[in-house]
Order: structure tokens, then C-alpha cells, then sequence
């Protein structure tokens, strides 16, 4: 049997195969960026790709996002079979797509004082992290942890030290850790009772990443 010409075996973007359709897609899919904007009884205001707020139900699916559950302050949404946790006020989140699981590298820029100020995500909810080398894990304020509804108290108490002298603090594991499109699980964290302005990012975290650093560029590739 005579095989098919190239033109006859392409087609609107389709090729056949050993009789089997192969579909050549353009692309990886594109992460949906969605925010909570508010909830109403077992609704939820989502923002989806900056568009106009809209209340969906649970089951209901618009852009490719589908709500899953919506109750107190909290949502949960499913992208390409991926589900996040959305919580009122929080930034808006990258679901499904690449920009969630195909992170491989973090690039950081120091500020004028020589620090590095990244913006991330701790088991979903936005916070702001100041990257500390000396820290041996993330260390979070008391008042931050609550913020971010960490049982903290439920953790192994531990002695740290600190500028002020040693105290009292609790070791919790942090479900996931986010900077740009990286995210890594499962992460030792502390808990302290002083204010801090920042969650210092920690060798938990940073030890998952071949660290090169170049006048006030930091990189960072994922192990």
C-alpha cells in the first residue's frame, strides 16, 4: 500500500497515524489567574482572567474553572482536574496550566538594601517573604500564622534563638511553599512570638534549590 503523502496525512492540524488520529495541539494549556472576590450563602464572586466579577454555584464551571464548595471564607475551584483553595482578600492565583506545576526556577533581585523581598504563597494565602540564608527553616510571626489559619499550637515545641535572647516556639509542616511559578511541599517551618516583618524564607525551603547568586541577582533551580 502506497503511504500517504505528507499533505494527505495533515490536516487542520491533525495527523493520522498507524490509523490512529493524533491531535497536535498549539500548546501547553495557559494557568486561568482567579481570585474570591466575596461569598453569599454557598456562592461564590469569583474574578477570572480580570473579567467581571460573577456569582457561581457549586458544580458550576465558567472559563474552565469549575467551584467546587464555597463556605465561610473560603472556595475551593478545580482547573484541568487541579484544585486550589481561594480565600476572600487573598491575591489572585494561577490554577491549571503550566504556571502551576511546571515551575522550575526562581530568579530574585535584591532591593537597595541588598535584600531579597519575594512575593509567595503559604498553603495557598499570600504572604511576604524576605530570603534568609541564616534561617535554618521559614520562620513565621505568631501573628502571621494566625493570619494564615496555621494550628500551630498543635505543633513540637522547640527553643530558637533570635536577636532578643531564646524562646519559646512551635515546629509545624507548611502543606505547600510558593514563589513565582515554583511550589514545593510538605516544608519545615517555625512558628515564633515576636513580630517580624516578614516571613523569613529558610534553608527548608532554599536547600530544594541549586542557589547561584551574581551581583544583586539570585538564582534559584529546583533540585
Amino acid at each position: 500500500m502506497r503511504p500517504a503523502s505528507r499533505e494527505r496525512r495533515h490536516k487542520a492540524g491533525q495527523w493520522l497515524l498507524g490509523g490512529s488520529l493524533l491531535l497536535m495541539l498549539a500548546g501547553p494549556a495557559l494557568a486561568q489567574q482567579v481570585a474570591l472576590a466575596g461569598l453569599s450563602a454557598n456562592r461564590a464572586l469569583l474574578v477570572i482572567e480580570g473579567a467581571s466579577p460573577r456569582f457561581m454555584s457549586p458544580g458550576q464551571t465558567s472559563q474552565g474553572v469549575k467551584l467546587v464548595s464555597a463556605q465561610g471564607d473560603v472556595a475551593v475551584i478545580e482547573v484541568e482536574g487541579r484544585r486550589q483553595i481561594l480565600r476572600v482578600g487573598d491575591a489572585p492565583v494561577h490554577v491549571g496550566g503550566r504556571a502551576v506545576v511546571g515551575g522550575q526556577r526562581i530568579v530574585l533581585t535584591a532591593d537597595a538594601s541588598g535584600h531579597f523581598l519575594p512575593q509567595g504563597q503559604i498553603n495557598g494565602r499570600s504572604v511576604q517573604f524576605m530570603v534568609d540564608t541564616g534561617a535554618t527553616l521559614i520562620a513565621i510571626s505568631e501573628s502571621e500564622a494566625r493570619r494564615l489559619n496555621l494550628n500551630f499550637e498543635t505543633g513540637r515545641p522547640v527553643r530558637i534563638s533570635t536577636a532578643n535572647g531564646t524562646v519559646n516556639a512551635y515546629q509545624i509542616q507548611l502543606s505547600s511553599v510558593r514563589v513565582g511559578d515554583v511550589q514545593v511541599y510538605d516544608v519545615a517551618a517555625v512558628v515564633a512570638p515576636q513580630p517580624m516583618p516578614f516571613v523569613l524564607l529558610g534553608n527548608s525551603f532554599l536547600t530544594r534549590f541549586q542557589m547561584q547568586r551574581q551581583n544583586d541577582q539570585m538564582t534559584l533551580e529546583k533540585r
